[in-house]
């Protein structure tokens, strides 16, 4: 864990490292994508990710605009975490902490995250009359 200060590509090699889930490569799939924005471009960062069997997923904020202009149904690809942050970040209340206590907070974000899993599943009007 490092302090909120230090950009997240100064510590790509520690975040691949530590990712726990190991999967089975088959063998018409032998790499795994990461999706990541324009601060994970570089040398240093290319290195990194191909030395974790990673291919590097990097577009720019203006390319991504021009992709979504010309067919709006693409979303962006982004890396897991980024998306988890978005979504979290949209909830006003958690983006500054203001609650002293900390089971607050945390009781804050799991409704946060209640609300977000609910707000994902598609929801069918199904009204019986009489």
């Amino acid at each position: 864990m490092t302090g909120a200060n230090i950009n997240d590509c100064k510590r790509l090699d520690e975040v691949l490292s530590a990712i726990m889930v190991k999967r089975e490569s088959p063998p018409s799939r032998r790499h795994k994508h990461l999706c990541a924005d324009a601060g994970y471009r570089g040398a240093d960062n290319a290195r990194t990710i191909e030395k974790h069997d990673n291919i590097a997923h990097v577009v720019s904020r203006r390319k991504e605009a021009d992709i979504k202009r010309r067919d709006p149904t693409k979303k962006a690809r982004r890396w897991v975490v980024e998306v988890c942050h978005s979504w979290f970040n949209r909830l006003r209340k958690l983006l500054v902490r203001y609650e002293k206590l900390e089971r607050s907070f945390v009781a804050l974000n799991h409704l946060a995250a209640a609300i977000i899993a609910f707000r994902k599943v598609p929801l069918q009007v199904n009204i019986i009359y009489g």
